[in-house]
């Protein structure tokens, strides 16, 4: 019989259904699991489950009934994949199931940031409506969205629906070609154009060494439109000191992100000194997370786990059985 061990359930909202495996198994539920608590809980387990709970070669090494790491979530940088390749252990992880969320808080972020949305309602709850004595003020920058330029990084199926939801809004979506990679063919835009020519950039790429700090203060002195600023992927994509610089010099016009650098970031930290401007949203890590999406991701979750007993394992990350 499996033993399956869900390390940090209230990484999914508590009105998803996280279904039963249809085969025999012992399951054990956590609500959460810090890094000292790893090994003990999943001491006899054969699957386990994590969100974001690390799962180091260290950790791994002290689990030999380990066979499968089911991730609830698309990244698995929580995983040491490399270690599980080599010693046998399957991982596998969720996909397309924010083909809706991510994409509609990209825009809700866009959306709210071009029309200071987010000032505009602390005005008027401060009274300034009353203060100008006629139908309207206009206290901060209001800028459509058709007619500008819209540079994505990350031609994935997140970023493909940017750049759909992009030209119905009447935007020219432009995929960035990888950093300090060759001419990669008709569908990119070579990476300093985008960041020269881009009224808005937004980001849709997985966090690996090769993409951390991929944006910093030499890329923002290249962004001659003074973009806004969109991250709904992952933190340290962006230099986060390098943003209050930015900001602070004007080499960009604002900033939505979901993600930090280090979730939930300390009290201190850059993103939070920068959340209270007016030109800054900053959203906890939700963007995937509309009760649809989540859903979606839990049914995905133990399709996995069953498919994998079954002997017919899908979405494999890494490793074997």
């Amino acid at each position: 019989m499996h033993k399956i061990v869900f390390l940090d359930r209230s990484t999914i909202a508590p009105q998803i259904t996280v279904r039963r495996p249809a085969f025999a198994h012992e399951y054990v539920e956590h609500q959460k699991t810090t890094v000292d608590q790893v090994v003990e809980r999943l001491a006899g387990a054969s699957i386990a489950i994590t969100n974001k709970v690390p799962l180091t070669a260290e950790v791994l090494a002290q689990l030999p009934d380990l066979k499968l790491v089911a991730v609830a979530a698309t990244g698995t940088d929580c995983v040491d994949k490399a270690w599980c390749q080599q010693h046998g252990i399957a991982v596998s992880n969720i996909r397309g199931y924010a083909i809706n969320t991510v994409p509609e808080h990209t825009f809700a972020l866009i959306l709210a940031l071009r029309r200071s949305i987010v000032p505009y309602r602390q005005d008027v709850l401060a009274g300034e409506w009353q203060k100008a004595s006629q139908f309207c003020f206009f206290n901060h920058p209001i800028r459509d969205l058709g007619g500008s330029r819209l540079g994505i990084i990350g031609e994935g199926v997140l970023g493909q629906r940017v750049a759909e939801l992009g030209r119905a809004f009447g935007m020219t979506p432009l995929f960035a070609a990888h950093k300090n990679a060759p001419p990669m063919g008709p569908l990119y835009t070579p990476w300093d154009e985008v960041l020269q020519t881009s009224d808005i950039i937004s980001i849709h790429c997985p966090l690996t060494p090769a993409t951390r700090n991929l944006l910093g203060l030499a890329e923002f002195r290249q962004m001659k439109r003074k973009p806004l600023i969109i991250n709904t992927a992952r933190g340290g994509l962006v230099v986060e000191d390098d943003l209050v610089t930015a900001l602070d010099e004007g080499l960009i016009s604002g900033i939505g992100f979901d993600v930090t650098d280090g979730e939930p970031p300390a009290a201190d930290s850059p993103m939070m000194r920068l959340a209270h401007r007016p030109n800054v949203i900053l959203t906890p890590h939700v963007a995937w997370a509309s009760d649809e999406a989540m859903q979606t991701l839990s049914d995905q979750l133990i399709d996995n786990i069953e498919n994998f007993v079954n002997g017919t394992p899908s979405n494999l990350v890494a490793g074997s059985f």
